[in-house]
Parts: structure tokens; sequence; C-alpha cells
């Protein structure tokens, strides 16, 4: 089996859907084979072919999901958000040693100007609405030598992308075609996907969330997928309806926004055919998890991602086996275990240390960056492993906890804090719809915990009011000392929550 994204999507009979979007005809396999090899010949009558970078700002929609489909067949794709600012465009081009950008034809804006100063080829995407959804062609004139015709083969790099971690320069991921295709494959496996299964995809397709679990995944089951311009809690429920999904995945700030529209559709809740429900990205706090079962009549499959995995670690696995809300399930992929936090020795996985990933779907290594690839791989075992920077131990059934990501541990006078065991008791009050604990600065104890809250509609709930329900079933030192309630907790483009710097945005510290 051939370990490359041309692979996912061949084999799927020719006539089956593949790609929609709303109020578009589907893009079949036989038709996203023969786009697949347009943009083969397009590219490297470009001069772009194997080992070239091509870095793709498009908005969110079907187009999005099949540039990155195809390209990834002929080059190195690097998808960027396209909310970015000319100096953050600047910075992310020149960084990645872009070749090329896939823009859209009448896209303007900071991306081409960002490029252009870098004397980046610019390559131009059109489409007619009334085509299937995804087709496209690509035009442009890059003067380049001819280019490496070669297909890609499995270990060269497919998919690269920054991540956000809390150093101030963002580190370079390469991902490569077997990386993004294991991974797919694991996702498959661990959601018993089948091409009888319609995906919903409302997550941002420039995240490895969107490309991998809502994508490829779908590509690797010859099943189908409708790209919603976007995720818009106002629009879902109509979209819920009309796309008629087996399953969506999303983060949980997505999921906590559609909770609250849920009361007013209960009518097409009750008439959706949704086999299963995913969240990931983020911790999935158990009250929500429940509340979403309960909504939808269906299970919520929470699962456990990261960039340098390729998107998915662990997975809580489908009925008949338990869901355990406030865990990440059980290993869905790579090897997962637990290390010291403070030497490369594997410890007894019921213990509390470091979560360690080996396997075909994690990254080699970080690009040109070996102080980060010394800090964060090491081999035991006769393995590579992977620090992923999140604390937390296996029960006995084999599900993993998050307690915690180390830089995020709130350490308050020597007294130990998880965000996360604090977020889901304040969840656990009915007036409260979102939260997210964080630390703020204190001159005696070093740090201490504060809270950002959104309260449900029609709430007249205190401050006062929220620490004292915290205080009742909480120890002291947990309690948030400081409680910002808020209309919309401030995220990043991809909708996560960053606990680490929330304080400066706040305004409770300065920045």
């Amino acid at each position: 089996m051939s370990n490359t994204l041309s692979a996912l999507i061949a084999g799927h009979p020719g006539d089956a859907q593949a790609i929609g979007a709303p109020d578009r005809p589907w893009l079949t396999y036989g038709g996203l084979r023969a786009l697949s090899a347009e943009v083969e010949t397009t590219l490297h009558g470009l001069g772009i072919g194997r080992g070239d970078r091509v870095a793709i700002v498009l908005p969110n929609g079907p187009e999005m999901a099949t540039a990155f489909l195809t390209v990834a067949q002929v080059a190195t794709t690097a998808p960027l958000n396209p909310a970015y600012k000319e100096d953050e465009y600047g910075f992310y081009l020149e960084d990645l040693k872009a070749k090329a950008l896939i823009t859209a034809a009448d896209d303007d804006g900071p991306a081409i100007r960002a490029a252009t100063a870098l004397g980046i080829a610019i390559l131009r995407l059109s489409f007619d609405p009334t085509t299937p959804a995804g087709a496209f062609t690509l035009s442009g004139d890059t003067g380049f030598d001819p280019a490496d015709t070669a297909l890609p083969e499995a270990d060269d790099v497919a998919l690269i992308l920054h991540t956000s971690g809390t150093t101030s320069r963002p580190k370079i991921v390469p991902l490569t075609q077997s990386n993004v295709a294991a991974s797919a494959r694991n996702i498959r496996a661990s959601l018993a996907l089948t091409p009888e299964d319609r995906c919903l995809s409302v997550m941002p397709l420039f995240h490895i969330h969107g490309l991998i679990a809502a994508v490829s995944a779908t590509m690797a089951a010859g099943g189908e997928i409708c790209c919603a311009p976007g995720f818009n809690a106002l629009r879902f429920f109509g979209q819920l309806k009309d796309v008629d999904p087996t399953w969506y995945t999303a983060v949980p700030t997505m999921h906590q926004a559609i909770l609250a529209r849920a009361g007013r559709n209960t009518d097409i809740i009750e008439n959706a055919r949704l086999r299963f429900l995913r969240s990931s990205s983020a911790s999935l706090p158990a009250p929500v998890m429940e509340e979403l079962v309960t909504t939808f009549g269906a299970p919520v499959i929470e699962a456990y991602g990261m960039t340098e995995a390729t998107h998915q670690m662990c997975s809580n696995p489908l009925p008949p086996a338990a869901q355990v809300p406030g865990s990440v399930g059980v290993a869905a992929g790579p090897e997962v275990r637990i290390a010291a936090e403070t030497d490369n020795t594997l410890l007894p996985s019921i213990d509390t240390g470091e979560i360690v990933i080996s396997g075909p779907n994690v990254t080699l290594g970080y690009e040109s960056n070996p102080k980060a690839n010394a800090d964060n791989f090491f081999d035991a075992e006769g393995k590579r492993w992977f620090r992923t920077g999140d604390q937390g131990a296996f029960d006995n059934a084999g599900y993993l906890r998050l307690t915690g990501r180390l830089k995020e541990i709130i350490n308050r006078g020597g007294e130990k804090i998880s965000p996360l065991e604090v977020d889901a008791t304040l969840l656990s009050h009915p007036d409260i719809a979102q939260v997210v604990c964080f630390a703020v600065p204190h001159d005696k104890l070093g740090e201490d915990i504060a809270a950002a809250v959104v309260l449900s509609d029609g709430s007249d709930l205190t401050q006062r009011g929220i620490q004292d329900f915290a205080a009742d079933r909480l120890a002291k030192f947990k309690v948030p000392s400081a409680i910002v309630i808020l209309d919309e907790i401030p995220k990043g483009a991809t909708g996560k929550i960053q606990r680490i710097g929330m304080a400066e945005k706040l305004g409770l510290v300065e920045a």
C-alpha cells in the first residue's frame, strides 16, 4: 500500500461523490483524480514540481480542500491563515522559503503584497460556481527552470505547518506524504469511516485538524465531505439540515456555540442522521460532552491531536466501547507513553508525567531547529519519541487523562493547579456557558489562578457567586482569585484558546 496522498484517493469508484459544498454540484472521485492530473500538468508547466514549496491562501471551502489534495501530489503545500496581516505573510512566506503562492483570482490583499515584495511567484486560482465543488484552474507566469517532474514519494514532505507554541518564533513542522497518509488512515479506523459517511466540514482548512481529520480521513474512506465556508453558529443548523451529514468534527468552542443555539433547532436535531460528533484540538470539558450527547443523541468522540503528530494521537472509541468524559481516549495511531519530565525515562502508564509519542504519523523533527529537536525528541527502547509538552496519565482501562499543559500548569506557591480541572468544575454551574482558567502573576506566590467566563443567556451570576460556587467544590488554593465575565473569550484564528498570554489579553497584567 503506497503511503502517499495520491494513494488515498486512488481506487474509489470514479462516479462516487467526493467533495461538495452548499448549493454546489458534487465533485466525484473520478473528477478529483482528473483535477489532480490537470494540476500536475499545470504546475510542471509553470516550473513547479517535487520538493518545491507552494503556499496556499484561500477562503475556507471546497477549493481550499482540493487545492491541498491536488498540489500536495505534485509539490509541498504550506496552507496559511487568510486572516494574516502583510507583515505576518512576509514572515511566513520567507520562513517557508516558498517558491509560489496560490491565491484566489480576485485577491489583491496582504498576501499578494507580501509575496510581491519577496519576489515570490503568484498563481491565481479560478473556479466557476456552476461547476462541481472544488473544481478549479490555475494560471501564472513563473519563468522558472523546468521542475523536477518525478511524483513525490512517501518520504517527501507533503505539508508544512508552523506551530503556535510559547516561543517567540514559531517552529516549522514538515509532515511527509507517509505522515499524512498514516494519520488519515488512523482516523478512518478510529471512526470506522466508510463510503457511506458524509462529513460536514466546518474547521478552517489551513489548520491540521480540518486538513487531516475532515478532508484526508474522508478521502481515505472513500466518503463524502461537504465544505462549508467556515464556521458560523447561526448557519450551522441550516447546514446540518441541508447537507445531512453523518458526522462533523470541531473544536470545543465551536461545540459550545452550537449547544447555545440547539434549543431553537430541535426539529433539525431530531431529523439529523449524525452517527457521531468528533471533538479535538483542545480538551472538551466533561459537562460539555455530556450535554452534546444528550442534545444530539449521538456519541461524542473526543480525540487528542497535535501538529507534530499530523493531528491524531488518541481517540475515544466508538460504541459499544465506553466513552469516558474527561479523557481523550485510548492510543489511536502512534504509540503513546508517559515519560519523566526531567529525563528520558519511560514510566509506567498510570504514573503522571509528560505524554510522549512515536509512530509513522509523527514528524521526524522540526526544520532547521537543532535546539528544539534536542529538547523535544529523544531515543528510548529503540524508537524515536516526541515530547508533547502535555502532562497526563492513563487509567487502568487505558484511557488517557490530560492534567494540563506543562507550561500552563499553575504553580501557586508550590501548589500545582491544573487549569483543566478548574475549568470542568466551573462549567458544571448551569449559568456558565464557557470558561478558561489561566495563570496570573502574584508577588508572593509566584502565580495565582484567574478565570475568563461567558455566562448563559439571561444569567445574572456575579464574580462573587462564581467564586462561592468554586469554593464549595475545590480546595481554597484552586479558587480563581480573579474572574472576568465576558461576552466572548478571546481565541486564535483556528478557534483554539491560548491560556498562556490570556492575562495580558484581558488587561490583568501589562503585556
